[in-house]
């Protein structure tokens, strides 16, 4: 349900504070139970708006914990906005990013219910956002406040505003409409033309990974952002803020408390300008991070473990030695199996395999299909990579490595 802006400030009021005690309480006592929790809060609030708002608020404060952890049990979320906001980890990466800039300010085109003006204040900023969408722009006030965070936010266009007094501008074009996502860069809001007005000033637009190296000037540094092993967005750095060409950073998974990112760029990668380096498979695989293949770096991991493709049209690195690094996947080759599916039936029925991870690239076969025909019963567990060496399919029996 999305919730109209009255009624939205109507929650941040004393009555609406308790309203929302009231419902986290029902949520709880009811194991979460939809119906039981929504006729408990209407005993207690007869508007029907401002119970489903309350009701609304409990479930997305519940469903946002995976991006801003213990923040979202003091923060306002809407549906679509919540699934468009930036994960916390990613947003401050940015934002220490650009804090060690030290411009002077900093405005979010766009700036949703608040996401990356939490990390950019968090970062020590000064900040200020706006938003076409009133009910966005409040809720990001209000999310700033709760975190006890200072910042300016307004409903109006970012595109009509006079920039020159910020030190710099973020900007996160949305990509979805009315009919879903949007592929056309100039159907996006606010439009490609105008995140091209910004290429040369002190900025940071975020966009979506699969943006194509074509629409990217040499002039812009563009960053690819995996975390916990996702590809979460691409942003491009630019004026003088930009670094490089190209850049992969990986946020890995880490115990709580610990903080800690990878990140490569071109001068990583010996082999830029030069043919890919392509060699005979090695007793270990390398599966690199997908921000890595997005940057076009997978030959820095190449590098990086002495090794080299299995094939120049494929993103598997292989090598004869072991190693640990944040940018790729390790395996240890098992052994080479047949790659005709008959054949290869019978070589993992004979390994007792019946739990089989299936991961492909380069060939076209679909794993949830195969995994099917396929029909194993056994008790072992197998990791299988069906992909093309020089050219040609092969199927490689691996053990990840810890």
């Amino acid at each position: 349900m999305q919730v109209d802006l009255e009624t939205f400030r109507w929650l941040l009021t004393e009555p609406g504070q308790r309203l929302l005690d009231a419902a986290a309480e029902a949520h709880a006592a009811h194991a979460g139970d939809p119906v039981r929790t929504a006729t408990e809060v209407r005993r207690t609030e007869s508007d029907a708006a401002r119970a489903a708002a309350a009701l609304t608020q409990v479930r997305l404060r519940l469903d946002a914990a995976a991006k801003f952890g213990a923040d979202a049990a003091r923060m306002y979320f809407t549906p679509d906005a919540l699934e468009q906001a930036t994960r916390a980890a990613v947003a401050a990466h940015r934002a220490g990013r650009l804090a060690a800039a030290q411009p002077s300010s900093v405005i979010d085109l766009g700036c949703g219910i608040g996401g990356d003006l939490i990390a950019f204040a968090r970062a020590g900023l000064t900040v200020a956002g706006v938003d076409l969408d009133p009910v966005r722009a409040a809720i990001a006030e209000a999310n700033l406040a709760a975190l006890t965070l200072g910042g300016a936010v307004a409903a109006t266009d970012g595109t009509a505003l006079d920039l020159r007094g910020f030190g710099a501008v973020f900007a996160d074009p949305a990509r979805r409409g009315g009919r879903g996502r949007v592929f056309d860069v100039e159907g996006w809001t606010p439009p490609w033309s105008f995140v091209q007005s910004l290429f040369d000033r002190a900025a940071v637009v975020k966009v979506a990974p699969g943006i194509g190296h074509d629409l990217l000037p040499d002039r812009l540094e563009a960053e690819w952002v995996s975390d916990r092993g996702e590809v979460k967005e691409a942003a491009l750095w630019c004026g003088p803020l930009t670094t490089c060409r190209r850049r992969a950073t990986v946020i890995p998974a880490h115990p709580a408390g610990q903080a800690g990112l990878a990140t490569l760029t071109e001068e990583d990668d010996p082999y830029q300008g030069q043919p890919r380096p392509v060699r005979d498979l090695g007793d270990f695989l390398y599966e690199p991070d997908g921000a890595v293949i997005r940057a076009g770096l997978v030959t820095a991991v190449a590098a990086g473990v002495r090794g080299g493709l299995v094939d120049e049209h494929i993103a598997w690195v292989t090598s004869d030695d072991e190693f640990r690094t944040p940018f790729a996947r390790a395996y240890r080759v098992v052994e080479r199996l047949p790659y005709r599916e008959k054949q290869l039936k019978a070589a993992l029925r004979a390994r007792g395999v019946g739990s089989l991870t299936i991961k492909t690239r380069g060939v076209d076969v679909v794993p949830e299909q195969l995994r099917k025909r396929l029909a194993l019963t056994g008790d072992q567990s197998a990791t299988l990579v069906l992909t093309r060496i020089a050219g040609a399919g092969a199927a490689l029996l691996v053990a990840p490595l810890p």
